[in-house]
């Protein structure tokens, strides 16, 4: 399986240069069974990472380009009468998919946005009262511009609970930066990438992240930092028992690519801020007066209070 693993991550981060951090994180919320935000400006990199995680798990894959104008109807599918025989054919939308890109998916209204919720929480979706279920394993890796850019629509809290993580890729560094400069690599790059492992493959991988132990001092650990963001000391979004739950897959998976059968604390620091920090400050996207995210105020505070 390590092996599967490594094979994974060196063929994304062949394209996706200079981030291996975060296409750790992504393949571990994926390996999590999770969703996955991504923020950032244009042109980082945000829709290749996507295509290559799908590329490289050899899942089946759709990319929805969110606008103003994108109707529920056409993320999910709609019903059309068939004159010939007089029955309703379901026209089946992206949705159908076992990876669905959400492209600057604050572009599109409140109204489309929600229409991802049922299919990211159940697995399935309704249309025309009949309910359909969607493939297995299936993911939502979304995209999206800041806040702060003309035409977007903040996600409302309930929304942004579905997605296990939220990374950012951020500006390369220097030497990185070089090598994409000078990369020949366009969008045919993704019609050689070769799928490292199949759907069954996967399942397997999943089941194994799922059988990670965790300990009761692990445990202890999570509570004191959710129990923390819930005392009012700082001006955030409680975190609820799902974030816990999606806390501790995200490290199981963080656990397991780095080839350990057991949970450490360093496993729940490495994905707390991706796990929790869109949960504490929610769509108002605000930040603490100094440098430090929340998510990592609650760590420096509780490791000095109760140092692991």
């Amino acid at each position: 399986m390590q092996s599967l693993v490594s094979g994974i991550l060196q063929q994304i981060e062949n394209i996706v240069i200079g981030k291996p951090e975060q296409i750790k994180l992504s393949l571990a919320c994926l390996l999590a069974k999770g969703h996955l935000l991504i923020e950032d400006l244009p042109g980082m990199g945000k829709t290749t990472l996507a295509h290559m995680l799908a590329s490289s798990l050899g899942l089946s894959y759709q990319r929805v380009q969110f606008t103003s104008d994108l109707l529920p109807s056409d993320v999910i599918g709609v019903s059309i009468f068939d004159q010939n025989t007089q029955t309703f054919s379901l026209h089946k939308g992206p949705i159908f998919n076992q990876v669905v890109l959400a492209d600057e998916i604050n572009r599109a209204s409140p109204k489309t946005q929600s229409a991802l919720l049922e299919a990211m929480e159940e697995n399935r979706v309704s249309i025309d009262g009949t309910t359909h279920h969607l493939l297995s394993p299936f993911f939502v890796i979304a995209t999206q511009n800041p806040m702060y850019h003309a035409g977007t629509y903040p996600l409302p809290e309930s929304q942004l609970d579905r997605f296990m993580m939220r990374i950012s890729l951020g500006f390369p560094d220097i030497n990185a930066e070089k090598k994409i400069l000078l990369s020949e690599h366009g969008n045919s790059v993704f019609s050689t990438i070769e799928a490292k492992i199949n759907t069954e493959q996967l399942v397997q991988m999943q089941s194994k992240v799922a059988d990670v132990y965790v300990s009761e001092a692990i445990l202890d650990y999570v509570i004191a930092l959710f129990q923390l963001s819930r005392n009012g000391e700082f001006t955030v979004n409680p975190l609820s028992p799902r974030a816990g739950k999606s806390l501790i897959a995200a490290a199981k998976a963080w656990a397991f690519i780095h080839q350990r059968e057991h949970l450490l604390p360093d496993d729940i620091k490495a994905v707390f801020s991706s796990v929790c920090e869109h949960r504490l400050v929610g769509s108002k996207h605000q930040r603490p007066n100094d440098s430090a995210s929340y998510s990592q105020q609650l760590l420096s505070k509780i490791n000095s209070e109760q140092p692991f």
